[in-house]
C-alpha cells in the first residue's frame, strides 16, 4: 500500500502530537526506517519500549503513522509505519488562531533543535566517515535579497529537487541497490532578517 502523498497538519491536537520532542524523534526515526516496531524504535532512541509503544499509540491517533503489514515470523510485533509521505505545516492556517501560532513555535523550536543536534553529531563524528562521506557533506550560507514570491518560488524549487533525489534512492533501495547508502539529513532554512 503507498502512503498519500503529503498531510497537511491544520489542527491544535495533531500540532501538539508531533510537537512533542520525543515523539518527533520517533516520527523522523520511522519515516527513515520506512516500518519498525516499537522494540527496534526504542533502541534508536534509547528509550523504554513502554514508553515508545505509548507515544507511537499517540501519534497514531492523531493519524501521523499507522499500522504497517506484520513482518515478525510470529505476528506477535505491531509494526508502524508512516501514514504519509511527510507532513506540512502552513503559516496561513495558524493566522487567525493564537494557539495554533503557540504550539507551531514550539514544534519549529523542536524540530530546529533536534536538527542542529543531529549537525552536531555529525561535525563531532565526521573523523568517523570515509573520506568520500566527508567531501560529499556540505554545509554552506547564502544570503541573497529577494522578495516573498521569490522565497516562496526558490523553497517550492529545493524541495522538488530533494523530492526528486529522495524518490530515485527510495526506487533504487526498493529494486535491491542498497551498496553505499546511508542516512542523508538535508536541512533547508529560508527566512527574512534584519541585519
Amino acid at each position: 500500500m503507498t502512503s498519500p502523498e503529503h498531510r497537511r497538519i491544520t489542527d491544535l491536537g495533531t500540532l501538539k502530537a508531533i510537537s512533542h520532542p520525543l515523539r518527533m524523534r520517533l516520527y523522523r526515526a520511522l519515516f527513515t526506517a520506512r516500518t519498525a516496531t516499537a522494540s527496534q524504535l526504542a533502541d534508536q532512541v534509547d528509550e523504554a519500549v513502554s514508553l515508545v509503544s505509548y507515544h507511537l499509540r499517540k501519534l497514531a491517533d492523531h493519524g501521523l503513522i499507522e499500522e504497517a503489514e506484520n513482518r515478525s515470523s510470529d505476528g506477535r510485533e505491531r509494526w508502524w509505519r508512516p501514514s504519509s509521505y511527510g507532513f506540512s505545516i502552513h503559516d496561513e492556517d495558524m493566522r487567525d488562531a493564537p494557539e495554533l501560532v503557540a504550539a507551531n513555535t514550539a514544534f519549529s523550536r523542536t524540530v530546529e533543535a533536534q536538527r542542529g543536534e543531529m549537525q552536531a553529531r555529525f561535525l563531532d563524528e565526521r573523523h568517523t566517515w570515509s573520506a568520500e562521506w566527508r567531501t560529499a557533506s556540505t554545509s554552506s550560507e547564502w544570503l541573497p535579497r529577494l522578495t516573498a514570491p521569490e522565497l516562496a518560488a526558490l523553497a517550492a524549487e529545493l524541495d522538488a529537487v530533494v523530492k526528486k533525489y529522495d524518490q530515485r534512492a527510495r526506487t533504487a533501495e526498493e529494486a535491491g541497490d542498497t551498496e553505499g547508502r546511508e542516512n542523508v539529513a538535508v536541512h533547508i532554512n529560508g527566512f527574512p532578517y534584519r541585519a
